[in-house]
Protein backbone atom coordinates (compact mmCIF):
# COMPACT_ATOMS: atom_id res chain seq x y z
CA UNK A 1 0.00 0.00 0.00
CA UNK A 2 1.01 3.62 -0.62
CA UNK A 3 -0.25 6.84 0.91
CA UNK A 4 -0.49 10.52 0.04
CA UNK A 5 -2.24 13.54 1.56
CA UNK A 6 -4.45 15.93 -0.37
CA UNK A 7 -5.77 19.31 0.76
CA UNK A 8 -8.49 20.75 -1.45
CA UNK A 9 -10.76 22.82 0.74
CA UNK A 10 -13.01 21.32 3.39
CA UNK A 11 -11.80 17.80 4.02
CA UNK A 12 -15.31 16.31 4.07
CA UNK A 13 -15.71 16.59 0.30
CA UNK A 14 -12.12 15.53 -0.37
CA UNK A 15 -12.60 12.40 1.73
CA UNK A 16 -15.86 11.57 -0.01
CA UNK A 17 -14.38 11.92 -3.51
CA UNK A 18 -11.41 9.66 -2.80
CA UNK A 19 -13.42 7.01 -0.92
CA UNK A 20 -15.33 6.32 -4.14
CA UNK A 21 -12.23 5.31 -6.12
CA UNK A 22 -11.46 1.67 -6.77
CA UNK A 23 -8.06 0.90 -5.29
CA UNK A 24 -8.35 3.40 -2.44
CA UNK A 25 -8.30 1.30 0.71
CA UNK A 26 -8.75 3.98 3.36
CA UNK A 27 -9.21 7.73 3.73
CA UNK A 28 -8.72 9.54 7.03
CA UNK A 29 -9.28 13.26 7.47
CA UNK A 30 -6.99 15.37 9.56
CA UNK A 31 -4.50 18.19 9.69
CA UNK A 32 -1.00 18.60 8.29
CA UNK A 33 1.46 21.26 7.24
CA UNK A 34 1.37 23.25 10.46
CA UNK A 35 3.36 23.80 13.61
CA UNK A 36 1.12 22.78 16.51
CA UNK A 37 1.17 19.18 17.72
CA UNK A 38 -2.21 17.48 18.10
CA UNK A 39 -4.25 20.46 16.89
CA UNK A 40 -8.00 20.49 17.35
CA UNK A 41 -10.48 21.57 14.70
CA UNK A 42 -10.89 24.84 16.57
CA UNK A 43 -7.10 25.36 16.60
CA UNK A 44 -6.89 24.82 12.86
CA UNK A 45 -9.91 27.05 12.15
CA UNK A 46 -8.23 29.87 14.06
CA UNK A 47 -5.88 30.10 11.05
CA UNK A 48 -2.96 30.40 13.50
CA UNK A 49 -1.51 26.85 13.43
CA UNK A 50 -0.50 26.75 9.76
CA UNK A 51 -2.27 23.43 9.19
CA UNK A 52 -4.29 22.46 6.15
CA UNK A 53 -7.36 20.28 6.30
CA UNK A 54 -6.24 17.14 4.47
CA UNK A 55 -7.35 13.68 3.51
CA UNK A 56 -4.77 10.95 4.07
CA UNK A 57 -5.39 8.58 1.17
CA UNK A 58 -4.13 5.00 1.39
CA UNK A 59 -4.26 3.08 -1.85
CA UNK A 60 -3.11 0.01 -3.74
CA UNK A 61 -0.82 1.18 -6.58
CA UNK A 62 -1.51 -2.06 -8.45
CA UNK A 63 -5.16 -0.98 -8.75
CA UNK A 64 -4.98 2.82 -8.96
CA UNK A 65 -2.03 4.97 -10.02
CA UNK A 66 -0.75 8.21 -8.55
CA UNK A 67 -1.71 9.82 -11.87
CA UNK A 68 -5.32 8.68 -11.44
CA UNK A 69 -5.38 10.09 -7.91
CA UNK A 70 -4.03 13.38 -9.21
CA UNK A 71 -6.73 13.50 -11.88
CA UNK A 72 -9.35 13.27 -9.15
CA UNK A 73 -7.53 15.86 -7.03
CA UNK A 74 -7.46 18.44 -9.86
CA UNK A 75 -11.13 17.80 -10.65
CA UNK A 76 -12.56 18.39 -7.16
CA UNK A 77 -11.33 21.91 -6.45
CA UNK A 78 -9.87 25.10 -7.90
CA UNK A 79 -6.08 24.83 -7.57
CA UNK A 80 -5.71 28.47 -8.65
CA UNK A 81 -7.60 29.82 -5.63
CA UNK A 82 -5.27 30.81 -2.79
CA UNK A 83 -6.51 29.80 0.66
CA UNK A 84 -10.11 29.52 -0.43
CA UNK A 85 -12.44 26.94 -1.90
CA UNK A 86 -15.95 28.22 -2.51
CA UNK A 87 -17.28 29.80 0.68
CA UNK A 88 -14.47 28.31 2.81
CA UNK A 89 -11.78 30.92 3.42
CA UNK A 90 -8.50 30.52 5.31
CA UNK A 91 -5.11 28.92 4.90
CA UNK A 92 -6.50 25.65 6.29
CA UNK A 93 -8.44 25.30 3.01
CA UNK A 94 -5.37 25.65 0.79
CA UNK A 95 -4.65 23.38 -2.13
CA UNK A 96 -1.91 20.98 -1.08
CA UNK A 97 -0.27 17.69 -1.94
CA UNK A 98 1.94 16.09 0.69
CA UNK A 99 3.74 13.05 -0.67
CA UNK A 100 5.45 10.15 1.15
CA UNK A 101 7.10 8.49 -1.84
CA UNK A 102 10.00 10.53 -3.29
CA UNK A 103 9.41 8.93 -6.69
CA UNK A 104 6.03 10.67 -6.79
CA UNK A 105 7.42 14.21 -6.56
CA UNK A 106 8.33 14.57 -10.28
CA UNK A 107 5.01 12.98 -11.29
CA UNK A 108 3.13 15.46 -9.10
CA UNK A 109 5.10 18.45 -10.37
CA UNK A 110 4.62 17.37 -13.99
CA UNK A 111 0.90 16.98 -13.37
CA UNK A 112 0.81 20.45 -11.78
CA UNK A 113 2.52 21.97 -14.83
CA UNK A 114 0.06 20.27 -17.17
CA UNK A 115 -2.89 21.42 -15.09
CA UNK A 116 -1.58 24.99 -15.17
CA UNK A 117 -1.38 24.81 -18.95
CA UNK A 118 -4.91 23.40 -19.19
CA UNK A 119 -6.33 26.14 -16.98
CA UNK A 120 -4.01 28.79 -18.42
CA UNK A 121 -3.54 30.07 -14.86
CA UNK A 122 -0.95 29.80 -12.13
CA UNK A 123 -1.51 26.85 -9.81
CA UNK A 124 -1.09 27.73 -6.11
CA UNK A 125 -1.03 24.12 -4.89
CA UNK A 126 1.57 23.51 -2.21
CA UNK A 127 3.66 20.40 -3.01
CA UNK A 128 5.82 19.14 -0.16
CA UNK A 129 7.13 15.97 1.37
CA UNK A 130 4.64 14.75 3.95
CA UNK A 131 5.16 15.83 7.52
CA UNK A 132 3.13 15.01 10.59
CA UNK A 133 -0.49 14.01 10.16
CA UNK A 134 -2.92 14.63 12.99
CA UNK A 135 -6.19 12.72 12.73
CA UNK A 136 -9.25 14.95 13.00
CA UNK A 137 -11.90 14.37 15.60
CA UNK A 138 -14.06 11.30 15.09
CA UNK A 139 -17.16 13.29 14.12
CA UNK A 140 -15.26 14.53 11.03
CA UNK A 141 -14.50 11.00 9.79
CA UNK A 142 -16.95 9.95 7.04
CA UNK A 143 -18.90 13.11 7.86
CA UNK A 144 -20.90 13.31 4.64
CA UNK A 145 -21.81 9.61 4.82
CA UNK A 146 -23.00 10.08 8.41
CA UNK A 147 -25.09 13.11 7.40
CA UNK A 148 -26.75 11.18 4.55
CA UNK A 149 -27.72 8.40 6.94
CA UNK A 150 -29.63 10.91 9.10
CA UNK A 151 -32.15 11.60 6.31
Amino acid sequence: MEKIMFGAGCFWGVESAFRKLKGVTNVTVGYSGGTKEHPSYEDVCSDKTGHAEVALVEYNPEVISISDLLTTFWSIHDPTSLNQQGPDIGSQYRSAIYFYNQEHEPIIKDSLTKQSQILNKEIVTEVLEAGDFWKAEEYHQCYLEKKKSQF
